[in-house]
This record gives C-alpha cells, sequence and structure tokens, in this order.
C-alpha cells in the first residue's frame, strides 16, 4: 500500500446528526488510513439544506465523492442507518459499472431482506416513537427521553422515511446481479436492533467473502471509544492488501 495513497474511510453515521461521532478516528485507525464522515444535507455545517429522505437524493449528493474524480481505494462503513446508506452506494457503483469499495462495513443494522424495525417506525406517535427506541436500545444513554425525543424528532422521522426507501429500493433485485465486494459485519453483544446472530444475513447480499466481528456496547457502540476505529482500520489494511494481490491464472 502506497504511504502517500492512503485508503480513505468513508464513514456513514447512525444519523444525518451524527457524523461527529467520527471525529475523533484519525488517531485510532492508524497507518495508511484516512477517516472520511460523510456529512448529509440538513445537518451541522449543511443544516440549511433540505435533509435527504429518498435513495435519489441521497446518490444525488454522495456518489460525487466516489466518481468526480475517483478517490483512489476506499472503504465504506455504515453504521445503523448509515449501513444501508453504505450498501446503497456500493450497489450504484456496481450497477454503473464503475470502480467501488475495496470493502463494504457495516455496524449495528439488519441486512435489509429482514424486518426493518425501525424504519416501519416512522408513522407512529411521538410516544408511540419514544417507546419503540428505548425498547430497541436506539436512545443514547444518560439521556433524558422527553428532551432529546423533542430535540431530534424531525431529524428521526427523515432518518425513518430515508430508511424505509433505502430498504424497499435494496429489495428489488439489481440488474448488475449481486455484489462481489467483501462485507466485514460489527455487532455487539447488547444490541437489541441487529444482535450478532444476524450476521450471517448479509450473506446473501454480496458473491463476496463476509466476516463478522462483535464488540462490546448497544446499538451506540460507534461511540465507545477506540475498538472499532482499530479494528476498521485493521481491516482497510487487509481490505486493500487482498485487492491488491494478483488474480489467479486459470
Amino acid at each position: 500500500m502506497s504511504d502517500d495513497q492512503p485508503v480513505r474511510l468513508y464513514c456513514f453515521a447512525h444519523s444525518a446528526e451524527g457524523a461527529s461521532v467520527f471525529d475523533g478516528w484519525a488517531g485510532s485507525v492508524g497507518a495508511g488510513v484516512r477517516p472520511v464522515p460523510v456529512l448529509l444535507p440538513g445537518s451541522s455545517a449543511r443544516r440549511v439544506e433540505p435533509r435527504v429522505t429518498t435513495r435519489e437524493a441521497l446518490l444525488a449528493d454522495v456518489l460525487p465523492l466516489f466518481t468526480d474524480p475517483y478517490p483512489g481505494p476506499f472503504v465504506l462503513y455504515g453504521h445503523g442507518l448509515g449501513a444501508l446508506a453504505a450498501l446503497t452506494v456500493a450497489r450504484a457503483l456496481h450497477e454503473a459499472g464503475l470502480p467501488g469499495p475495496d470493502l463494504l462495513a457495516v455496524g449495528a443494522w439488519q441486512a435489509p431482506h429482514l424486518p426493518a424495525q425501525l424504519a416501519d417506525a416512522r408513522r407512529a406517535t411521538d410516544a408511540e416513537l419514544l417507546h419503540v427506541l428505548s425498547g430497541k436500545g436506539a436512545v443514547p444513554a444518560g439521556s433524558d427521553e422527553g428532551i432529546w425525543l423533542r430535540a431530534l424528532l424531525p431529524v428521526i422521522r427523515a432518518d425513518l422515511e430515508l430508511a424505509q426507501d433505502l430498504h424497499a429500493a435494496a429489495r428489488r433485485p439489481s440488474p448488475a446481479g449481486p455484489l462481489t465486494t467483501p462485507v466485514l459485519v460489527v455487532d455487539s453483544q447488547d444490541n437489541r436492533l441487529a444482535p450478532p446472530v444476524t450476521a450471517d444475513g448479509w450473506r446473501q447480499w454480496t458473491d463476496g467473502p463476509v466476516w463478522s466481528r462483535t464488540v462490546p456496547g448497544r446499538h451506540f457502540f460507534v461511540r465507545g471509544g477506540r475498538e472499532l476505529p482499530r479494528l476498521l482500520g485493521r481491516a482497510c489494511r487487509v481490505a486493500r492488501r487482498l485487492a491488491e494481490e494478483p488474480a489467479p491464472v486459470g
């Protein structure tokens, strides 16, 4: 792997408001890897822009990161809803015949053919939505749940609308056939939204190899210190080496 062309680790957060969870990763991923948080419209510096709620809007916003110009070797990591966003990008590149990621890494989300537990709650009342989120461990620890829900309700509903559209699109057969991209599934032992047993569900989404790893924590293990970025940094380096190996002859 060339030191002057690091693997870019594009990180999709669990929420449009959540890209800041990746801000401290540069010091943990290790040599040859550069984390790149993907900031979607409607959050942080892009707060005045309309939120993305459809597959078409998501791809219109993020695909130029990978096509104009091609960024060199890269890996996608998506956490929670971000796993669906990362899968959507990988499939779009595959269908367009463009270079895809050396690795697709997904965390804290079930494969799209399984029931969309949170996406299906997008039309719930505020109280019902809080009950679902709390029961699934999807409210950050230490939050005042009422204040948290009222402050983030527009974000949550936009995220759930996007999740529903991405789930529906992912379930439609791809004209290009399955991905060939290796997939790394990262789960946590106490995540009720995507327990480790669901990792095998991702195997039907690629013809490439699928690996799984379990880390401590609940749904928001992406916030949990250095273990996850270190794991992904190692995965980036391994995936790059595998991509650089010559194809077998015959």
